[in-house]
């Protein structure tokens, strides 16, 4: 097939990390029609990926120091504690000063956060510390509710169901009206899936703003939190049932590594992760994530090697081999 004739050939082109588009006829007819997306053109190619996300336990609540809020107070409408509010102040203290310990001036947060009255108190408390210029926004997103263990719930059955949970296993136990951590699985793979397109497309950041430090802050639950870093790091089942819930108002910080992807590593040291219930094989993925650029794949995950026995029995054999020489 013949070359279109050059007049009705659209131009594009992107020189320093932006898009120039023209019209057929060399006038830039779209955007006089459509002046709202003038902005469109001066966009960056690919936008800055946010420095950290931050991932905050709700504060203490009324249901962790009395079980029996459970039976009486919808699992929603269950508020913090005095004790937890200041939990959380403190949190946001502490981002705070993560945060100004990088020196850059130019910085801003943004906030997901269930939708659960513990949750939503939890960020109003967190967010004291910060002035308006440094929220970039927020966002109310179900997906990250708390396990739905059944509706109003009676504290005598619950220990029964926690005790059968126990025996036949963290992830797959569904509690009767309720759900499974599987079940909170799919659901957090949909909102990972949203969360992914608002980084790669800078959703949180005003087009004329992309030079801004961005960190996203994910207020949440325990189970859920567990769930999200399982899905976002392919953690295993037997992993993610190895893992221990964060105290209340504390967090766990996903920070950029030196290629571009997130790691645990980069803000916490190895000790604290052993704590939360990451094993040798799980540390030493996110020491590759530190320096992997986001389009890698592991082709050396030690996973491989601890599932496949046989690969495990020529290692040893060829080990023997190499010490019998």
């Amino acid at each position: 097939m013949g070359a279109l004739p050059l007049q009705l050939a659209t131009r594009i082109e992107c020189c320093h990390g932006h898009h120039h588009i023209k019209g057929t006829n060399g006038n830039n007819n779209d955007s006089q029609r459509f002046p709202e997306k003038n902005h469109v053109r001066s966009v960056e190619c690919i936008p800055p990926r946010p420095k950290r996300i931050i991932l905050v336990r709700h504060g203490e609540s009324q249901g962790n120091v009395d079980e029996s809020v459970y039976a009486r107070v919808p699992d929603p409408k269950i508020g913090l504690t005095s004790k937890g509010k200041a939990q959380s102040e403190e949190c946001g203290r502490r981002i705070n000063d993560i945060i100004q310990k990088d020196g850059d001036h130019n910085w801003q947060l943004y906030f997901y956060v269930s939708p659960y009255r513990r949750t939503l108190e939890t960020l109003q408390s967190l967010a004291r510390p910060f002035p308006r210029h440094r929220i970039a926004g927020f966002r109310e997103e179900p997906r990250l509710r708390e396990q739905d263990f059944g509706n109003f719930q009676n504290r005598e059955k619950m220990r029964v169901e926690k005790a059968m949970r126990q025996l036949y296993g963290r992830f797959f136990y569904r509690f009767p009206n309720g759900e499974s951590a599987a079940d909170v699985y799919d659901r957090i793979t949909g909102f990972r899936e949203t969360l992914r397109a608002d980084i790669n497309i800078g959703r949180f950041q005003p087009p004329a703003e992309r030079h801004v430090d961005m960190s996203l802050v994910i207020v949440s639950h325990g189970l859920t939190i567990r769930v999200f870093l399982m899905r976002w790091f392919k953690w295993t089942v037997a992993q993610f049932e190895g893992l221990h819930n964060l105290h209340n108002g504390n967090m766990l910080v996903m920070e950029r590594g030196y290629g571009g992807r997130y790691s645990l590593l980069m803000h916490h040291d190895e000790k604290e992760l052993r704590r939360f219930g990451l094993t040798d094989e799980m540390l030493i993925d996110q020491e590759w994530h530190k320096y992997a650029r986001p389009a890698d794949l592991n082709y050396d995950c030690p996973m491989v090697n601890s599932f496949f026995p046989h690969l495990n029995e020529e290692e040893t054999c060829n080990t023997g081999e190499q010490l019998s020489r």
